[in-house]
């Protein structure tokens, strides 16, 4: 009889740390629930920022976009194109002048268009200058794009480029004017000089 009662003293032992085991588990229950419950709402809370920030166009850690560069002035002069690493010949170099200043004077965009060297052009504070430097030229043939209308295509490539007084560059693009089926080579140099003239019409 003595030997057992050490016995049943270590089971009621176990019972009771089992029952505070369980009773302390259940007591978790609840807190880890709350746990998930706020992780949750801190994941979606996340969630609803990311969405407000890509409706926005903008993230938290992302910095604020810089102003474009306006092209806004009274007057523009345009300087001879210079010849890069492909010559233009006279023909084609003449007729874009000629084309451009037509077409960006049409445009509206500027009060004055100049021409190099008018001295009239150095009496304005916000002019902007236009040059242009050959990237690629093309000549192809006015009968063969006549005969077969897929092939003979004449086309050319300058880089444009506006700079302000102090030589920041408001506007660098490359054009390409070409004439693929009816009309001389020469009519590449009209699709440029429209061109130009859509670009910095179009420009803010």
């Amino acid at each position: 009889m003595t030997n057992q009662i050490p016995g049943r003293l270590a089971v009621r032992s176990l019972r009771f740390a089992s029952a505070r085991t369980s009773g302390r588990s259940r007591m978790a229950a609840p807190s880890l629930a709350v746990l998930l419950v706020a992780a949750g709402a801190g994941l979606l809370g996340g969630r609803h920022l990311l969405a407000q920030a890509s409706a926005d166009g903008q993230t938290p850690s992302a910095s604020a976009p810089q102003a474009a560069k306006k092209l806004i002035a009274s007057a523009i002069q345009i300087e001879p194109i210079e010849n890069g690493d492909v010559s233009l010949p006279p023909e084609f170099r003449a007729a874009v002048y000629e084309h451009l200043l037509e077409e960006v004077s049409k445009s509206g965009k500027f009060q004055h268009v100049y021409r190099s060297g008018d001295r009239a052009a150095a009496d304005v504070p916000d002019l902007v200058i236009l040059r242009m430097k050959v990237k690629a030229f093309k000549q192809g043939s006015e009968r063969t794009r006549a005969v077969t209308t897929v092939a003979g295509a004449t086309s050319l490539n300058l880089g444009v480029q506006v700079t302000g007084r102090d030589g920041k560059v408001l506007l660098d693009r490359d054009v390409e004017g070409k004439v693929r089926f009816i009309g001389g080579n020469l009519r590449a140099t009209y699709d440029f000089s429209k061109k130009v003239a859509e670009i910095l019409q179009q420009s803010p």
